[in-house]
This record gives C-alpha cells, structure tokens and sequence, in this order.
C-alpha cells in the first residue's frame, strides 16, 4: 500500500470509531429499532465520505493507537451522553406524573433498554422522538457531529476530565427540565386533592376515596392535554441548548489537548 492509502485507511477507522459513538449512546440513532446493519452502512458510507476531506484538515493527525481511538470513541459518548439527558428529563417526567395519576404500578419494557419504565415516561419518550424526526434534528445533529472534525480535527481530541464534571453537573438538571414539564398538572392535581377534601369536610357523607382518584385523574389529562402544545418547542430548545453545550465541551477537550 502507498503512504497516501495507508494515511487515508487511518483517517477512515478514526472516523468510524467517532461516527460509531453517536451510533451507540446518542438518542433515535441509538434505537435498536433501527437494524444494526443499517448502523453499520450508514457509519462506512459516511466514514468513506468524509474521511478524505477531515484527513486533509489544518491540524489533524490520523494515526492510529490506543489513545486516538479513546479520544474518537468520547466524541460520540460526550455528545450522545448530553443529549440524552433531554430524554431522562422526559422520561422522569412521566415517572413524577404517574403517580399523580395513580399510574405508579403501570409499567411498560422498554425497547431501547432491557428494563420497565413508567406509561406517561414511555409515552413522553415517543413524543420526544417524534418531534426530534418532524423537526429534523437528527439531520441537526448529523451536522453537527461532522463540524466536529473541524473544532476538533482527527485523531487530536482528548478526553477532559472537566468534561466529565460538566457532564454530572448538566445530569442534576434532569430534576428541574422534569419538574418544570410537570408543574402545571401536579399544581392542578394538588387543587383537585385539596377541594375534594374540603368537600368532604363540608359533608362526612361524600364518598372522599372514591371520588379522589377520578378527579386527579380527568383534571390532570385535562391540563396535561392543554400544555402539551407547548412541549415540541420546549423539546426543540433544549436539544439546541444541549448541542451547544456539547460543542463548548467538546472544543475545550480539543483545545486541552
């Protein structure tokens, strides 16, 4: 093989090993509904695309080793890691109103994950995915995985152990993106709690136990139903927030190395 292939294998199989990340911890790319052939044709065709240009870049250094191949491995992990924080928020969302609606013990396996989650999360998680194909941000975030090659050229990036601070710093946040989506029904729920033990004060005869699970429950679909107009934008905004937060981490690893 002349040097020129030999350079041009290197850059392929580094660009794989980063394409492949995003292959196995970003969101709807990493779906097992979608069949690991396919993973795998979509990964060589892109690799076999883009490697000529990302080798021909200003800095980069496509050889291969233990250490290039970890730096290109934690591309993909660090950008499929922070966004997948916006489909934790989602699905603990679903967690937290489940038990305002009596759903605590309705569980479903999930096909993206070999354990049970609640209904409301598996079906906040669908919603999720819907929004993220109807507004194309899987193509946003095609596009984003190769400016990488630019902010951090092949076979240069490093993983920081900052990032990784970073990283549990952004996953606190899952608590509050989940309370603030479920704010509006608990609130409504809460007020349902409170008028219906104040109707059975009024009147000791009034069914309380009966009558409290049917209210919560109707009012919160209610209100749930209401808001729910607003959560694509709300989805589209913090996938772009997390984005940027993984390119600003992504360019302090490049620039660490």
């Amino acid at each position: 093989m002349t040097p020129d292939f030999e350079a041009l294998l290197e850059a392929m199989t580094l660009v794989t090993v980063r394409i492949s990340g995003l292959m196995v911890f970003a969101p709807v790319f990493s779906s097992s509904a979608i069949p690991p052939r396919v993973k795998a044709a979509l990964v060589l065709a892109i690799a076999l695309l883009v490697a000529p240009v990302v080798a021909a870049l200003p800095g980069a250094h496509a050889e291969l080793g233990v250490l290039p191949v970890l730096g290109e491995l934690s591309v993909g992990l660090l950008l499929g890691l922070t966004l997948s924080f916006l489909f934790e928020a989602l699905d603990f969302a679903g967690q937290v109103l489940g038990f305002q609606f009596s759903f605590s013990l309705v569980n479903l396996m999930d096909p993206n994950a070999p354990v049970q989650t609640p209904l409301l999360g598996q079906m906040f998680s669908l919603l999720g995915t819907l929004v993220v194909l109807g507004a194309g941000l899987h193509r946003t975030l095609l596009a984003a995985l190769l400016k990488t090659f630019a902010t951090a050229p092949v076979g240069t990036v490093r993983f920081d152990p900052g990032a990784g601070l970073e990283l549990v710093t952004m996953g606190s946040g899952i608590f509050a993106a989940a309370l603030q989506l479920a704010a509006p029904v608990m609130a409504a729920t809460l007020l349902a709690e409170l008028a219906v033990a104040l109707a059975g004060k009024l009147s000791p005869q009034l069914p309380v136990m009966a009558l409290t699970v049917p209210v919560k429950t109707l009012l919160g679909y209610g209100v749930l139903i209401g808001s729910i107009a607003l959560w694509p934008r709300w989805i589209e905004a913090r996938f772009a927030m997390l984005l940027d937060e993984a390119g600003h981490l992504l360019a302090r690893a490049a620039g660490a190395s």
